[in-house]
C-alpha cells in the first residue's frame, strides 16, 4: 500500500504518509486512493480546493455548520505549512483541544466534520485539499486564530498576515457551533 495511516493525540484526526516511487528523473506518488482510504477515512470528496500563501500568512480558523459540514483532506504541493485541528463537538472527550503538524508534500491531513482548520504557511506554500461536501456562504463559520480559550501555539517568530475576515471572527463562547460528539465524521 502506497499510505501508512496515523491516527493522532485526537484519534480522528489522521495524518497520512504517501509514499514516493523515485527514480533519476524525480518521483511519483498517489495522493489519493479510494481502495486505500476507504477502511481509515470512508468519506466522498466532492470538491478540490487549491490556495497560495506567502510565508506567514495565517489562515483559519474554520468550518462550515451542520446541515452541509465538510471533512477535509488537506496536503501540501510545495512549501511548509503548520496545520491545525480544533475539536469543536459539544460532549467529545476533545472538546477545545487541538492537534497539529507541518505539513511537506507527501503528506496529508484528514479533518473531520466537527474540527475547525486553520494553518500557518511556514514558507511560500501551495495547499491543495478536497472536501466533501460543496461550499456553502450561508454555512461558513470560524472562530479566532488566537481565541485564548483554544490557546493554539502558533510557531510565530515574525509579523503573520491575517485576513480582516479572520482577524473579525467570534472567539468560540461568541461563535456558533452545532457540532455533536458521534455525529458522522464525513
Amino acid at each position: 500500500m502506497p499510505f501508512e495511516f496515523k491516527r493522532l493525540e485526537i484519534p480522528d484526526v489522521i495524518l497520512v504518509e504517501a509514499k514516493q516511487f523515485l527514480d533519476n528523473r524525480g518521483y511519483f506518488e498517489e495522493i489519493y486512493k479510494r481502495s486505500d482510504f476507504e477502511p481509515h477515512i470512508p468519506c466522498n470528496f466532492v470538491q478540490v480546493n487549491h490556495s497560495f500563501s506567502k510565508k506567514g500568512v495565517l489562515r483559519g480558523l474554520h468550518f462550515q455548520l451542520k446541515p452541509v459540514p465538510q471533512g477535509k483532506l488537506v496536503t501540501v504541493t510545495s512549501g511548509k505549512i503548520f496545520d491545525v485541528a480544533v475539536d469543536l463537538r459539544k460532549n467529545s472527550p476533545y472538546y477545545k483541544k487541538w492537534v497539529s503538524v507541518i505539513l511537506t508534500p507527501s503528506k496529508l491531513l484528514w479533518i473531520p466534520v466537527g474540527f475547525a482548520h486553520g494553518f500557518l504557511a511556514l514558507e511560500e506554500s501551495h495547499v491543495v485539499y478536497m472536501v466533501t461536501r460543496e461550499f456553502s456562504k450561508e454555512h461558513d463559520g470560524g472562530i479566532r486564530y488566537d481565541d485564548p480559550e483554544i490557546n493554539v501555539k502558533w510557531p510565530i517568530d515574525s509579523e503573520i498576515i491575517v485576513s480582516d475576515k479572520d482577524r473579525n471572527l467570534p472567539y468560540l463562547k461568541d461563535a456558533k457551533i452545532n457540532f455533536e460528539y458521534g455525529d458522522d465524521l464525513c
